[in-house]
């Protein structure tokens, strides 16, 4: 027969193993005990009627599954309304960026070419949007790639969400996009999504591969990536709006264009533009240890001095370092070569415009605008 043993509280108010199997054994004997110990509350989950203080050697785990009310709880197909708050969550990092206005040369592009496609406002403003969650979800992404600080002049998202976070949100957005693409309803829209996204994407990784293998691209292989990573939005943009409209004119190749015009003189203005540094950084490029075309024409520029590749290897951070090899770039001269090449550029893009006017019948005036605005300033 087991021995009596009377329960005693724990000192701290927790029970313990030798206290449970004590209270287990005063329970039952207490018909001759005078006192009635303390009922103890149910523990969180468990329905009323269950003890959760009885025998340590019960399964609570097979009671509760076999309670009809337990396993009604445990449904997957409740609680999967998705509410404001999840999305609010969901969002965040995406929301904050995108309340910090960049310069919205995508929605002005998309303007300007619908000056000759015509294509309907609803179908325009579907678009639009489109290409903006695109862009600014490749923003959240590229920061985390580029090891950046800053963004539109504030702490880039991941600072302030974390990677994760951050990474989840872009992705999301990204299939909001193609929700939106789907709304179009138009057979080809899909197909545009998806090429264009992998054109995008095998452009972001030559540049991460080049940059993380320390390998230097020729000109014409950097030009070839841009073309793919920075045009990608822009004829994604221009197909989907020739797909709605009745006008026949390619004007894919104004767009890569545009593209590599608008990324060379992105490079450009890392380096030498204040208001840049300003933004995002100073010599941003530099510190990611970027082969941008500035820094690709002055590491080729003279093969025997290894001062400017050896900087870039080091991916420096010192401001000292970074306006050091800012001037050798000017000694190699590449700052005037560029320059030579965005009014290359430029020049092109103008002569593309005036065909498509003539051929349209329509003067194209806002994409003129937006080429004058895309010139390099003295100040820069």
């Amino acid at each position: 027969m087991a021995t009596m043993s009377t329960y005693k509280p724990h000192p701290q108010g927790r029970l313990s193993l030798s206290n449970l199997r004590s209270m287990s054994i005063w329970r039952q004997s207490r018909d001759q005990s005078s006192m009635l110990p303390r009922a103890m509350p149910p523990a969180p989950g468990i329905p009323k009627g269950k003890d959760a203080s009885s025998d340590a050697s019960t399964d609570t785990t097979d009671s509760a599954l076999n309670d009809g009310s337990r396993t009604a709880e445990l449904d997957p197909q409740q609680g999967r309304e998705w509410t404001k708050r999840q999305e609010d969550v969901l969002l965040a990092p995406y929301n904050y960026l995108l309340q910090q206005k960049g310069k919205n040369i995508r929605g002005q592009l998309i303007q300007a070419f619908n000056e000759w496609l015509g294509v309907p406002t609803e179908k325009l403003e579907g678009i639009t949007r489109v290409v903006e969650m695109l862009h600014t979800a490749s923003l959240l992404v590229d920061d985390i790639e580029d090891f950046s600080t800053l963004r539109r002049g504030i702490p880039v998202a991941h600072s302030i969400y974390g990677e994760a976070q951050t990474i989840n949100s872009a992705n999301y957005v990204y299939f909001l996009a193609l929700q939106e693409v789907l709304k179009l309803d138009n057979p080809d829209a899909v197909r545009i999504f998806g090429e264009e996204l992998v054109e995008l994407h095998r452009g972001q990784g030559l540049d991460l591969f080049w940059r993380d293998s320390f390998r230097c691209p020729t000109e014409a292989e950097y030009v070839s990536m841009v073309a793919q990573k920075t045009g990608g939005l822009f004829r994604l943009a221009i197909k989907l709006m020739q797909a709605e409209s009745d006008c026949k004119l390619d004007l894919c190749a104004l767009a890569d264009v545009i593209g590599v015009l608008f990324q060379i003189r992105d490079d450009y203005l890392n380096l030498a533009s204040a208001q840049y540094s300003d933004a995002k950084g100073l010599c941003e490029d530099l510190t990611e240890g970027k082969f941008s075309f500035l820094i690709i024409h002055g590491i080729q520029a003279d093969t025997s001095d290894y001062r400017l590749l050896n900087i870039v290897q080091q991916r420096p951070r010192d401001d000292d370092v970074k306006r050091y090899a800012v001037s050798l770039l000017r000694q190699y001269g590449s700052f005037e070569y560029t320059e030579r090449v965005l009014e290359t550029l430029m020049e092109r893009a103008r002569r593309m415009v005036e065909e498509f006017s003539e051929e349209r019948g329509v003067a194209g005036q806002r994409m003129t605008a937006i080429l004058n605005a895309m010139r390099l300033k003295s100040s820069e």
